[in-house]
């Protein structure tokens, strides 16, 4: 295990942000913090290492699950910010990767089902970045570009006006797992030329890669992605493969109790799932190795993240899609300046606030058309943490059309019960899910339509609406649950 470093960025900018944090903007939102003037070293490098449908309790640190084995995480974890009660606001690949890179909600991005491209006019933390003298790099799994029948990038190669500002280096495919399997397939460099793999796992060829990147000489500070797929599903082969042997390895796992109390794949899928799992821990311990070796840990803020759960068909008939939190919550894991003492913040937060805190970690000013909110201040100042609103709204679409709010003490969800999935909002939504954090944290019962709550649902309903139309929506119809009998 490394030694915690010291970085004195962090607490200057704590001290500074201080006198801001009673500021509420807009419903939804923290106080926006201005960026930071005169930073003592060097901008921070910036790597953010994302794993694809990571549930939050598979991070040992989080102290829910006896099989997991993360020792690397948890080291990041000890010597960083573990952010506890993060939520994605979209809990699907393309949309959740959207609302990452540019602060704003899936549908303001365009983005607000699988198949969509980013708008190439907004801002997004590569090209705000770039403005300030960072190179952008990207390496992995993108899902960000068009669809094949519509332009441009369909399952592999990815136009460079399609690539969201990453104009540096680029070594990835659009729909990685339409592009290789766990140990065979190819990405693509920033001319088209295919880089392909065999024999290797899929994790550690992509962690070769960010290892060829990182050994180079840099000149300029660069913001660097590391993509994996794993631990998500391999859909042409319709199950999750880990590394080998890794069914026989994790065959008798615990099994978490919000799976346990209903039917779905997870008995087949979880030993494999585990040993994916392991796997992107190993791999993000290598990465951070060579970060000490090369000199550049010091100065390197490093992100583990992922875009959303995995609930294994127990909440719908796939993975994800759904106001649960084997949907929503994410681990949120952030070392480096600024985020450099050992600390677990329960505060709800969002991957909408994950492009402005890196923002303001470089100094770079906050696009004014960002929802998203700096988590630079939250991690160092404990008025803003009495005065943050714990509150997310949360988008979901493809399975259903819904809206929900995350709050500390209750998930409430409404949803289109037509069934209707072709357009990005509703006009009309009925109550759907009530789920009381607290009392029921693996959400076992659905409160929605209960007499006795009918008050805290009405309150909940009416912090829903204003969230909608905070994030630019029209208001829509909320119609209670029909009361139980």
């Amino acid at each position: 295990m490394q030694t915690r470093r010291s970085f004195l960025l962090g607490t200057v900018a704590a001290a500074a942000h201080g006198a801001l944090a009673a500021a509420m903007p807009r419903t939804g939102s923290a106080p926006r913090m201005a960026a930071r003037e005169g930073s003592p070293r060097r901008r921070p490098n910036i790597v953010v290492y994302i794993a694809d449908q990571f549930r939050w309790d598979f991070v040992g640190t989080n102290g829910l699950n006896s099989s997991t084995h993360t020792p690397n995480l948890d080291a990041l974890a000890s010597q960083g910010t573990s952010f506890t009660h993060a939520v994605t606001n979209q809990p699907v690949c393309a949309p959740a990767r959207a609302t990452l890179l540019t602060g704003l909600y899936a549908t303001e991005a365009g983005v607000w089902r699988n198949g969509l491209a980013l708008n190439p006019s907004l801002p997004t933390l590569a090209t705000e970045l770039r403005k300030a003298g960072y190179t952008a790099n990207y390496i992995g799994k993108w899902h960000l570009a068009p669809d094949a029948e519509t332009d441009g990038g369909g399952p592999g190669f990815v136009k460079p006006e399609w690539r969201g500002g990453f104009d540096d280096m680029w070594e990835a495919s659009n729909v990685l797992e339409f592009t290789s399997r766990p140990y065979e397939g190819t990405i693509y460099d920033g001319d088209g030329h295919a880089i392909p793999y065999k024999d290797r796992y899929r994790v550690d060829f992509l962690t070769d890669r960010a290892e060829r990147f990182l050994r180079d000489k840099h000149d300029k500070p660069f913001l660097l992605f590391i993509s994996q797929l794993e631990p998500h599903q391999q859909n042409d082969m319709n199950r999750i493969v880990g590394p080998r042997g890794s069914a026989e390895r994790f065959a008798n796992a615990a099994v978490p109790p919000d799976l346990r109390a209903f039917p779905g794949n997870w008995r087949e899928q979880l030993p494999d799932y585990y040993g994916a799992c392991e796997s992107i821990d190993a791999s993000v311990g290598r990465v951070r190795k060579i970060l000490e070796e090369e000199g550049l840990a010091e100065n390197t803020v490093f992100v583990f993240v992922s875009d959303h759960g995995c609930h294994f068909m127990t909440r719908n008939t796939e993975y994800k899609r759904s106001a649960h939190n084997s949907s929503l919550r994410v681990p949120l894991l952030i070392e480096g300046p600024g985020f450099e003492r050992s600390r677990q913040l329960s505060e709800i937060v969002g991957l909408i606030d994950l492009a402005p805190t890196l923002l303001e970690c470089a100094g770079v000013p906050i696009p004014r058309s960002w929802r998203g909110s700096s988590l630079l201040s939250l991690a160092g100042d404990e008025k803003v943490r009495q005065a943050w609103p714990n509150r997310q709204l949360v988008q979901i679409s493809e399975s259903m059309t819904a809206r929900a709010i995350r709050t500390r003490d209750w998930t409430y969800c409404v949803a289109d019960l037509s069934g209707g999935t072709a357009t990005p909002a509703a006009s009309h939504y009925q109550e759907y899910q009530l789920y009381d954090q607290r009392a029921d944290p693996y959400e076992l019962v659905n409160l929605a339509g209960r007499k006795e709550y009918r008050k805290i649902a009405a309150e909940l309903r009416e912090e829903l609406r204003k969230l909608i139309v905070a994030s630019g929506e029209r208001e829509p119809e909320i119609v209670p649950a029909p009361l139980y009998p």
